[in-house]
Parts: C-alpha cells; structure tokens; sequence
C-alpha cells in the first residue's frame, strides 16, 4: 500500500476522536466528571508527530512507565490538537502533549482549568509551495489553492496571519488565496497531483512534501520569530489532576526533562527509535532522510517559550478564532518543571 495512504487511513484510526475546533465554543464540555480526587493512573494523550518526539520515545520503550513507578500509564494517541483539548476537558485524559493554539484556545474555554506544565518543541513549522506554482514572492498567492493541517490549528493560525499580514482578506471558508483545513498525508496527494499550490506544515510533513511532492519550502516559520525560537508544542495538564496528584505529574515532567535533553544530545538515535515507534503506531514508518532534515529545523526544549504563546494568542484573537481579548496570565504552572529543573543543575525557565 502506498505510504501517503497508509498514514492517510492510521490517521483516520486514532484510539479517541471527539469534535473538532468548532465544539470549542461549548463550555458545559469542559466540567470535569470526578473533580477532587487522587488516581493511581496517569492518562497521556499524544500524536504521532515528530515534535511530540518525547512522548513517543518514552511511552514506546518504557520509560515514562519506569519514571512513574506505582502510577499506571494509560496513553491515547490523537490526530489533532483541538481532539486532545476537548479530551482533557472532558477529563478522559489527565495530560497531553498538544500545539500552542489548541492549549490556548483550552484554557480560555475552559475557565482557565488546564494548564501549561512544559514546553516540548521550538520550531519545525515551514511553508512549503509547489513547484510551478508560480509562487515567488508573497504578491503571488491571489488565486491559489492553499493547506493547512485543521481550521484552527498552530499551523493554520500561523497561516493565516501571515497572508493577512501580507495584505489579503483572509475567511474561515472561501476567500483568495482560499485556505482548505487538509489533512498532511492527503496535502501530499493534492501537492503532487496539483490541486494544491502550497500548504504550512509541521515537520516531517515539510521535508516529506519536498521529496515526495515536487515541492520546495517557500519560508521557515523560524524566520518570522525573533531569535528564531517560537513554541510548536506544550505539555498540559488538567489543573485539579495538578493539585491533587502532583507527584504523578513531577514524574512525568522529570521524565520528559531527561527525554528531551537525551534526544538533544543523541539526535541520530533518537530519530531511530522514533521512527521505530512511529511504525508500531501507524503501521508505517516516516522516511529517516525526511526527519533528519525536519531536525534541522526545529528543536526540543523543555522551555514553553511563553512570550510566544502569547503573542499566538494575539494573532489567534485578531484572526477571530478567539471571542475576547486573550488574557493568559495563569496559563503556565512552572513550579514542579523549575524544582525538577533546579535539582538536575538546569536553568529556570519562564518570566
């Protein structure tokens, strides 16, 4: 079976889906069932993306099992940030590894119940166009087709208020250049067949649309970031899940911390065994020359980059995907990452 069907059909197979972005305006999801109370379990939602490396290396080799000794790992893999969110607002997960957008757009909508505990990735978001396209310059984007991952997303907002800094009338639905929610294995379909002109991806999906769809990278979204450095992916938790099991959660946060600094300093191995759980987990692994690329353009950090989530925020609101002026004074709870920061002689992070 052909790689971009596979992905398309594993992709469709998430162990949970729930409703998409437009249920986030639905407050009464967002009550917790059973509120207040200690659990033995730990339920860790994560896709299978390259930036969500950490997750998939350690629940795949046991290492987050070990980190959490007594605490049972339960895992759900999703295809989508805002099917995570909605899954800890309905309290079937207790934690998830999830985009910037879809964490913001959480904690507003559900009164300010979730919560930041670390940061996972900076980078790895790219605008890839077609060749011949006749895309050179962003003057050239009047008539296009363009792609993003879902209405909404981190990489759909990024799209977005980048066209309509560059002058365009962006809508939700229609407009020129118009912007189709797609997902990534059906954008190298469409790319490559040319019924699509460009789309902004998160990696490997950019490096794969290169290779795979006679395409090339139009702008690295680290371009438009000050220092280069910009949150692509956030680890949140449910706040009472924080207050009533924090030693379950500093388990996971130390855990992710060792996950993240190894993979920074074993990169070529950590891309191996990525792929090798990412083949258990779709039934098809991605190409290594794509994620080694993918690699250099993006990086895994534990530092949630909150002046950056913030400013997604701000251009989430202006787009109208937010109702009122974002406030996220209470988003991020750092304190168990800065204790397990501090005892394995690493930097604090946060303002």
């Amino acid at each position: 079976m052909d790689y971009r069907v596979k992905l398309g059909i594993a992709a469709a197979l998430v162990v949970f889906v729930v409703g998409t972005s437009a249920a986030l305006g639905d407050r009464s999801l967002f009550q917790p069932e059973n509120p207040g109370r200690t659990s033995d379990v730990l339920r860790l939602g994560y896709f299978p993306n390259f930036n969500h490396a950490q997750a998939v290396i350690g629940v795949g080799n046991g290492d987050y099992q070990q980190a959490l000794g007594n605490i049972r790992l339960e895992t759900q893999v999703f295809a989508a940030g805002p099917d995570a969110a909605l899954a800890l607002y309905a309290n079937s997960i207790d934690c998830a590894y999830l985009g910037p957008n879809p964490a913001i757009n959480g904690y507003l909508k559900s009164g300010e119940s979730l919560k930041v505990v670390a940061g996972a990735t900076s980078g790895g978001a790219v605008f890839v166009v077609r060749d011949g396209a006749g895309i050179d310059s962003p003057d050239d984007f009047a008539g296009k087709k363009l792609a993003s991952p879902q209405l909404g997303n981190t990489q759909d907002v990024a799209l977005r208020h980048y066209l309509q800094e560059q002058g365009y009338d962006v809508k939700k639905i229609g407009g020129d250049p118009e912007i189709q929610p797609t997902k990534p294995a059906d954008i190298v379909t469409l790319m490559a067949d040319g019924r699509l002109d460009g789309a902004w991806v998160p990696e490997p999906w950019g490096a794969h649309l290169v290779r795979e769809a006679g395409a090339h990278i139009f702008l690295d979204e680290r371009d438009l970031w000050e220092g280069g450095r910009f949150s692509t992916s956030l680890v949140m938790c449910r706040a009472d899940f924080i207050e009533n099991n924090p030693e379950s959660v500093r388990r996971l946060v130390e855990a992710h911390v060792d996950r993240t600094v190894w993979i920074g300093e074993h990169r070529e191995q950590a891309i191996q065994l990525f792929n090798g759980e990412i083949a258990k987990i779709l039934g098809t692994a991605f190409n290594e020359q794509d994620l080694a690329m993918s690699a250099t353009r993006m990086k895994f950090t534990y530092d949630p980059l909150e002046e950056t989530v913030i400013k997604a925020a701000d251009q989430a609101y202006g787009l109208g995907f937010l109702d009122e002026e974002p406030d996220l004074s209470g988003m991020f709870d750092l304190r168990i990452l800065n204790e397990v920061l501090a005892e394995k002689g690493l930097a604090a992070v946060g303002r």
